[in-house]
């Protein structure tokens, strides 16, 4: 580099990599000059300083202290180790060997990643915008790649006070990436990403009907990261839940966040109460906080409750409509053995069916008295509860159930009973020693819950969780093959489960048994020869995309493949294959690999037809 390079680098590069506060001289001196060049002779003894983002801010304060250019030619041409340029070399030799170019570039960043996991220090990267004045290029190139969003994102986790990253969150929800930074505290920290976060987070609930639960618990978690963000969210989840479009959705919705964040120990009555118009109501208002907070039920409250309610002008009804109150009531009702004082079982049945049952539609103008109650059902509710509680409460067995099947399948058509059944049931079954005393093929309970799911779809999800759990269960006191057969009762039910819509879910769950290996394989064979006698077309994308790898898999459905066309296996194909040409058009890759699988299994039966002699 000689001096009239260095000239062309004052005229040009120094300009642009150097922002002057206002009213500063383009040639204004350092205060200390000898000083300045001792810094500045201290960072270009650094090894590959020449490589720094700051090297030309450098060169031009050493250069208008008096520096000379031959000494700083000198110092940052010997300490040039060239390790960037040693990288890139080695990452050409192992392309050039053979290694894949994605491959290597996860290497490296996965490197870069860690190194600067453990050496970021939070001081020096604020002051990336003391130096540089304005944002660097290089990070408003690094938020376009998922690698290095993914680093600030852990970053940030670790660090939520260093401004620089406070401010890379910003460029990356600016940028539209908000729907990857749910999780991220340093998000709740900012008004304007954090709106922008759950706004994206509450359209995914919306729009994704098939995971709700999985997109209702990412927003809760969300939601529940600190009381600012609960408060500011909820705030205006109620808002929404007034909206005649969508209302309801919006509703459920805070009545989830609201029951996830008491799942997680977070004393939530307050901000509840303070929301759903109780001051109004101030005895109905206490009773009910009272036993919200404490977590039980007692009678004196329940009293206050009942009186309320069954008086001329109830409080809303929203506001025993809360997660937390039904699931009390809910347990003191149906769980066997609970014992509640016969004198107030009553107001427990009454409230119960009042807040599942009767339609309270405000008055679209003041005073509230104006508002239009409908108790056609109370009736009918509250009977149905009483039954169907009678026979929950006391500890029957198989035998004696089925003496009360007429009953509970005519009550269980109101929903809070299906609840109610369900909560009953799985208090049941989980017990150790339930399938041990069981001899039925399918006992009387689980046949109950396919009557459940066959009336209540919105119960699905419980049922299927309620099955995963007993399906996932160590039932070690049983012998091995009882077990098995154990094991294909319950996939019958999530086979039911999937005639009566659940399909998805179930599919989903199967499939991640067969990914992790710890399912026997003779299970997955099983259920998978049900699906195919039970199902026709026409099959969803996403159904199949869950279903067809089990059914390509020959250690799962070999033994079901015949000679010709006429097996389970080759139908689903060749149905999947005349009904949805166009899904194959929209995924090349799978159309090539059902094409590839089904070349392979003809060349192989003609292989063993030449092995046998049979050609």
């Amino acid at each position: 580099m000689n001096n009239m390079e260095i000239a062309e680098y004052d005229e040009t590069g120094w300009q642009q990599n150097r922002t002057k506060p206002e009213g500063e001289d383009e040639e204004m001196p350092e205060d200390n000059p000898q000083e300045t060049i001792r810094e500045c002779l201290e960072k270009f003894l650094t090894p590959d300083y020449i490589m720094e983002p700051g090297i030309f801010t450098q060169l031009k304060r050493y250069f208008q202290s008096g520096g000379s250019p031959e000494e700083v030619i000198m110092m940052l041409s010997e300490n040039y180790k060239a390790v960037a340029q040693m990288a890139n070399l080695l990452a050409e030799w192992l392309i050039l060997a053979g290694v894949k170019v994605t491959d290597v570039q996860a290497m490296v960043e996965n490197h870069l990643k860690d190194m600067i996991l453990k050496t970021f220090d939070p001081k020096k990267a604020d002051t990336i915008f003391t130096e540089e004045g304005e944002t660097p290029d290089w990070l408003t190139e690094m938020i376009d790649h998922p690698t290095w969003r993914s680093l600030i994102y852990r970053l940030a986790e670790e660090y939520p006070d260093c401004l620089m990253l406070n401010f890379t969150i910003k460029l990356i929800s600016d940028a539209g990436f908000q729907s990857e930074i749910t999780s991220i505290s340093t998000a709740a920290q900012q008004i304007e990403v954090f709106s922008r976060v759950l706004k994206t987070s509450i359209a995914k609930f919306l729009s994704n009907p098939e995971d709700i639960q999985g997109a209702i618990q990412e927003c809760a978690r969300m939601v529940c990261h600190g009381q600012h963000t609960y408060v500011y969210s909820q705030v205006l989840i109620q808002v929404l839940s007034q909206e005649q479009k969508g209302g309801f959705n919006m509703k459920r919705l805070a009545q989830e966040i609201t029951k996830y964040a008491l799942q997680n120990n977070q004393n939530v009555t307050p901000i509840t109460m303070a929301l759903n118009g109780s001051a109004a109501y101030p005895q109905a208002c206490q009773a009910l906080s009272s036993m919200l907070s404490r977590n039980t039920l007692n009678p004196a409250d329940i009293t206050v409750l009942y009186r309320n309610y069954s008086g001329p002008d109830p409080p809303p009804i929203d506001l025993i409509r809360n997660p937390q109150f039904l699931e009390l009531l809910v347990d003191s009702l149906f769980k066997a053995g609970v014992k509640i004082n016969p004198e107030h079982k009553p107001k427990y049945i009454y409230l119960l069916a009042y807040a599942a049952s009767v339609v309270d539609t405000p008055a679209k103008k003041r005073p509230l008295a104006e508002r239009v109650l409908n108790k056609d059902e109370l009736k009918n509710t509250t009977q149905a509860v009483e039954k169907v509680h009678a026979i929950c409460n006391v500890n029957k067995g198989s035998t004696e159930l089925i003496a009360e099947l007429q009953t509970l399948y005519n009550c269980i058509k109101y929903p809070v009973v299906g609840v109610g059944v369900i909560r009953w049931i799985e208090n049941t079954v989980t017990e150790p020693s339930y399938f041990k005393l069981s001899t039925d093929s399918c006992p009387t309970h689980l046949a109950i819950l396919d009557e459940v799911a066959a009336v209540h779809p919105t119960l699905h999800q419980q049922i299927l969780s309620l099955l995963i759990r007993l399906f996932e269960s160590k039932q070690d006191e049983l012998e091995i093959l009882v077990q098995l057969e154990m094991k294909k009762m319950l996939l019958d039910r999530m086979v039911n489960l999937l005639t009566r819509g659940c399909v998805v879910p179930v599919v989903k769950y199967i499939k991640q048994c067969w990914g992790k290996g710890d399912t026997d394989v003779s299970l997955i064979r099983y259920f998978v020869t049900e699906v195919l006698e039970t199902i026709t077309h026409p099959y969803s994308p996403e159904f199949v995309l869950l279903f067809l790898p089990m059914v390509e898999n020959e250690e799962i459905t070999g033994t079901m493949r015949g000679e010709g066309d006429n097996d389970p296996v080759s139908e689903f194909i060749g149905l999947f294959l005349h009904f949805y040409p166009e899904t194959f058009n929209k995924n090349i890759k799978l159309l090539f690999y059902f094409s590839f699988m089904s070349i392979f299994s003809t060349l192989q039966g003609s292989l063993h037809d030449c092995i046998n002699g049979n050609i």
